[in-house]
């Protein structure tokens, strides 16, 4: 193989590499999964100069030989998990691993799990609903109480695809979130639907909570990545803070119009 041929295949190996860290990092994977499996394909394919240095929102890549050189840096926003992704890429990764796959076969594989859909709108809005209720129950709720969560986790999730996840920050949209499921609980509550507010709220919370990305900053610190870990962790921070500064004004607010009625 000639020099420019093998560093032409070197450099494709390093982005395909990159193409897989990408998918997994952007859908929720914690960076020592992305590290591996980066470092899993190159190595397959004999590419042993690959450096990988993954951050909690950015790759840096470089890798080459004497006949040429890999440099890159992509930066990846911070999303919302999409765990089908992540177990997809790390099934091919393994699938890579053990030679059933060609470069090029990895390559349709990765692009076809890039634009795989994700779940449908009036989906999510119904997981939403179901858990809320479920999660109201968990936590002591009555049946009427966990049908004013179902009602408030089907409205908050409207919310969430229509108004905060495509025109608002995520600390305004996590304020946004907690009040309106404040708000709507004290509705139904008024209306006559469910007695315990505490229970109906935190069970409708439940769909605002960043559990994935919490959990994945605390593996991050305890693999020994702590800017990234750190980095998430302040993240999830940031929701907590926000559902709970919506839900405190709307109950204080509550409490000083209409008192005992609403509260």
């Amino acid at each position: 193989m000639s020099a420019d041929r093998e560093t032409e295949r070197e450099q494709q190996v390093l982005e395909i590499a990159m193409e897989a860290g990408h998918i997994l990092l952007e859908n929720g994977a914690e960076i020592s999964r992305v590290e591996e499996t980066m470092e899993r394909i190159t190595r397959h394919f004999g590419v042993d100069s690959g450096s990988f240095f993954v951050l909690s929102n950015g790759i840096f890549t470089t890798g080459g030989s004497v006949s040429g050189r890999f440099a890159r840096v992509e930066h990846i926003p911070v999303h919302g998990a999409q765990m089908d992704r992540v177990v997809a890429v790390n099934q091919l990764s393994r699938e890579t691993e053990e030679g059933r796959l060609t470069l090029e076969e990895v390559a349709e594989r990765l692009e076809a799990i890039r634009r795989s859909p994700g779940k449908r709108g009036s989906m999510q809005v119904l997981a939403s609903a179901v858990g809320s209720a479920a999660f109201c129950v968990l936590f002591g709720g009555s049946p009427w109480d966990a049908a004013a969560a179902f009602i408030a986790g089907f409205v908050l999730y409207l919310y969430v695809l229509k108004l905060s996840a495509p025109h608002l920050s995520k600390l305004v949209g996590s304020m946004g979130g907690g009040a309106l499921v404040s708000l709507v609980c004290l509705l139904l509550r008024a209306a006559g639907i469910g007695q315990d507010l505490s229970h109906m709220i935190i069970g409708s919370i439940i769909p605002l909570v960043p559990g994935v990305a919490f959990v994945n900053g605390i593996r991050d610190i305890a693999d020994g990545d702590y800017i990234s870990g750190a980095v998430r962790m302040l993240d999830a921070m940031l929701v907590f803070f926000g559902v709970a500064i919506g839900v405190g004004a709307v109950l204080t607010l509550g409490q000083r119009l209409g008192g005992g009625v609403w509260l």
